[in-house]
């Protein structure tokens, strides 16, 4: 048997889950439908299940027998889920690669525009830097530069404002935009990343309409999401961070009162 999933990334998560549990595992093909899906969670083989408890607390690791990705799905998406997409694939280019930061600054609005071959170029290149992270460290293990953990740069604060709006308010694209954001300037904060490395982040998330900021950030309930991070230890918040744009690091210990401090003074 084999399951074939036709779709975006939550039908996709929930397709491999399945497929990884009947018989103890059965092959399964993902055909993702939206940008997001194509450049981030139909690679690597992560399963994960929200809960009210949080986000990806239920999953498994089982990857597909096979990916087709097709651009012309693209083209039947509304602009909201393409810039959900385009977060992720900057995410990308924070995390590891300047030169891709910088193709990105110069040819946003034409994958905006569904440019075919911007849109191949953007989804290979952030598909290339995802399996190098899932080839170094397949099942999240590694606390270092290394370590698949920092594809979830943005993600310990816009997962929680994922959860604290029961997955409603805001898409995972959204949350994570808004996640890199808070992330970027608690780098700044920290003293590891610089001041104009910051402004240039916030200019092209402006500039490419990305979501930077949302009213209930300092709201407790979204810091005691925070401290149910899957990353976390010791009941200390693990976090990613950037040290210059292209250059991300796993930041350990930090404490939430800290974080929740730099916060409330953004």
């Amino acid at each position: 048997s084999v399951l074939v999933s036709i779709g975006g990334g939550t039908l996709g998560d929930l397709s491999g889950f399945i497929a990884s549990t009947i018989l103890r595992g059965v092959d399964y093909v993902l055909v993702p439908t939206t940008l997001l899906s194509q450049v981030d969670s139909s690679i690597g083989g992560k399963n994960g299940i929200n809960t009210k408890f949080g986000k990806n607390l239920m999953g498994t690791f089982y990857h597909p027998k096979e990916v087709i990705i097709d651009t012309n799905f693209i083209k039947t998406l509304p602009l909201r889920e393409i810039k959900c997409g385009y977060a992720e694939i900057v995410k990308h280019s924070l995390i590891k690669d300047i030169r891709f930061f910088r193709w990105l600054e110069k040819n946003y609005i034409h994958l905006y525009n569904l440019n075919t071959n911007i849109l191949q170029k953007a989804i290979y290149k952030s598909i290339l830097i995802k399996l190098w992270y899932v080839g170094k460290d397949p099942y999240e293990k590694l606390t270092n530069k290394n370590s698949r953990s920092m594809l979830n740069f943005g993600h310990t604060i816009g997962h929680a404002l994922e959860a604290y709006y029961d997955y409603k308010k805001l898409n995972h694209g959204e949350a994570v935009s808004i996640g890199m954001i808070m992330e970027a300037k608690i780098s700044n904060k920290l003293g590891y990343l610089k001041k104009l490395d910051l402004e240039n982040i916030i200019k092209h998330f402006k500039l490419s309409k990305l979501k930077t900021f949302d009213k209930n950030i300092n709201n407790n309930k979204i810091f005691n999401a925070i401290k149910k991070d899957k990353k976390n230890l010791n009941n200390n918040v693990n976090i990613i961070l950037l040290n210059k744009i292209g250059n991300s690091f796993f930041s350990r210990n930090v404490e939430l009162d800290l974080i929740k401090k730099i916060i409330k003074k953004i």
